[in-house]
């Protein structure tokens, strides 16, 4: 069914290899086990065979060479040692998305097909409970399940007995051996117990990053000169891999699997649903966990709401000043201004107030954007990286966070608009006012979601964007005066600035306008502009976004 020739596996390109010239052999319909000491490469060659990883050499599927890894994820599924799941979706929700993700069926269909899975790995009574309440052994046989959705001729497995007490690894055993002999499957299993080793068709030895042997369980006993499987690491210890080697290549055990002759499986004639379709499951997957994840909830609507509050706060001191100057020109303004000066100070007093709180806003709604998408993709990468092996594609994925951070983002920049305008009232047009301030929402964001997307971790991902938001405020100039030589050789990349003069600028017929002025007569962009600007970084950000799905990022 599948065999690896000469495989040389490295831990990333330019690496010295971990996997050296492997050559193995997994005939269909069988029960394979590959074992080996603990770093010796069992998980790094299944990753070298699915790509996860750089390889060398070559990868046969029934006997010919393979044409492509397409080809090979059509056929083959890989089940990790720890069950990849969202914690706050039910057994059934996990395995209906799944299915939905990688196969066009309908909802009766559907039905049946989750039914069949759960009943296959002994989970049909626990399709309700979320997935953050099974217990190892559950979440193992949950994770056969997912790859099964599939239905792939081959899977892979990696230590999913490991860390188990004994009745829950011999029911894991049980059902890969359902799999085999019930449907025909191949299974090549890494396994530490060699106790179990009895129960499996054949068994793969490797060593320091070599195949050193291949055959049944009798075979090996005789091949290593040894009584009972428990002893074999101590028999390999006591000679070095060229021994091991030169025996393996004297005994002429490696063998070629002759091509198959078969027709198509359901798994290769079946197509991907759309991107449309999968974009629809992962969207309501999205919305199901936000709302189910209470913690998630709480933290959004406090910075939500609880963050306006906090500029209406901080206004209300100067409330009476901002009162005051909030009736529109009347001509003669400034030249009043310059008669009085204690106007003039009280006025200066007022710009300095409304200034401030515009960029209140601003950054708090960049501190927003770093929330919402920081941690978005890089918290689960591993989750994607899998659902994409199946055959969930870049796209779907990229667009759906797009969509679902970018109307996040968006939605609070509405609120903070409303809240802080109608409390503080702030005159000017509600149009570019609310324009702006969601461009600045959805614009940081979908930037930060940007470096979740290309970051592995989610702690360096949101401690990048904390750096980002926090260069805002003295990259501005609003607050400090930047050296003229940096002003536009920064000001391009920082969104308070852009939502700070888009903001005001929708004030341009009220006395707020012409007091910030006063004080500083520097350029100021139109609401139109900022927009346009924040709207690139949006753009920037999508980029990364896309850029970053697109790359293989196994954590």
């Amino acid at each position: 069914m599948l065999a690896c020739r000469n495989l040389t596996v490295r831990p990333r390109i330019g690496a010295a290899p971990l996997v050296h010239n492997a050559t193995a052999r997994f005939g269909s319909g069988g029960l394979h086990a590959l074992i080996g000491p603990s770093g010796c490469g069992k998980t790094t060659l299944l990753k070298g065979i699915l790509d996860i990883l750089p390889a060398e050499g070559e990868i046969l599927l029934r006997g010919r060479p393979l044409v492509s890894r397409d080809a090979l994820l059509r056929e083959v599924a890989f089940a990790p040692q720890f069950s990849i799941a969202h914690g706050k979706l039910t057994v059934a929700e996990s395995v209906a998305c799944s299915l939905r993700l990688y196969q066009s069926v309908d909802d009766a269909t559907a039905a049946l097909r989750i039914g069949e899975l759960l009943g296959l790995v002994g989970l049909a009574e626990r399709g309700d409970t979320l997935v953050e309440k099974l217990s190892g052994g559950q979440l193992r046989r949950l994770g056969l399940a997912l790859e099964l959705t599939t239905d792939p001729a081959c899977l892979l497995c990696d230590e999913v007995t490991s860390g188990l007490d004994p009745r829950s690894e011999d029911l894991i055993l049980a059902v890969l051996r359902a799999l085999v002999e019930e449907r025909g499957k191949t299974v090549v299993c890494v396994i530490h117990n060699l106790a179990k080793l009895s129960q499996f068709d054949t068994v793969t030895v490797i060593y320091e990053g070599s195949v050193v042997f291949q055959g049944t369980l009798s075979a090996l006993l005789a091949h290593f000169g040894i009584v009972d499987a428990l002893e074999l690491y101590d028999c390999l210890s006591q000679q070095p891999l060229a021994y091991w080697q030169e025996r393996w290549a004297e005994a002429g055990l490696t063998q070629t699997e002759p091509i198959e002759e078969i027709a198509l499986s359901a798994q290769q004639e079946r197509s991907r649903p759309s991107l449309l379709s999968q974009l629809v499951t992962l969207l309501g997957r999205r919305l199901r966990l936000m709302w189910r994840d209470r913690g998630y909830v709480l933290l959004t609507l406090a910075i939500t709401f609880g963050f306006p509050c906090l500029v209406v706060i901080f206004a209300l001191g100067g409330l009476p000043q901002m009162h005051g100057l909030s009736l529109d020109q009347a001509g003669g303004f400034l030249e009043t201004l310059q008669a009085r000066a204690s106007y003039r100070q009280s006025a200066a007093e007022t710009a300095t107030l409304v200034s401030g709180l515009i960029i209140f806003q601003v950054i708090l709604l960049c501190l927003m954007g770093s929330n919402n998408g920081a941690r978005e993709i890089a918290a689960e990468r591993g989750l994607y990286e899998k659902e994409r092996m199946s055959g969930l594609r870049p796209a779907a994925y990229a667009w759906s966070k797009l969509i679902y951070v970018a109307l996040l983002g968006a939605g609070q920049g509405v609120w903070m608009t409303v809240f802080v305008k109608v409390l503080c009232q702030f005159p000017g047009d509600w149009g570019p006012q609310l324009a702006v301030l969601s461009a600045v929402g959805a614009s940081m964001s979908v930037v930060c979601l940007g470096l979740s997307a290309i970051l592995q971790s989610p702690d360096k991902a949101s401690l990048l964007s904390i750096y980002l938001v926090g260069f805002q405020l003295p990259l501005s100039g609003v607050v400090l005066a930047l050296p003229p030589a940096l002003v536009w050789t920064v000001r391009p990349f920082i969104a308070t600035y852009w939502g700070w003069a888009g903001y005001l600028t929708a004030m341009t017929e009220s006395r707020f306008y012409d007091a910030v002025v006063m004080l500083d007569k520097g350029w100021l962009s139109p609401p139109s502009g900022a927009v346009a600007v924040l709207g690139a970084h949006l753009a920037v950000g999508a980029g990364l976004l896309f850029w970053g799905c697109q790359k293989k990022r196994w954590p």
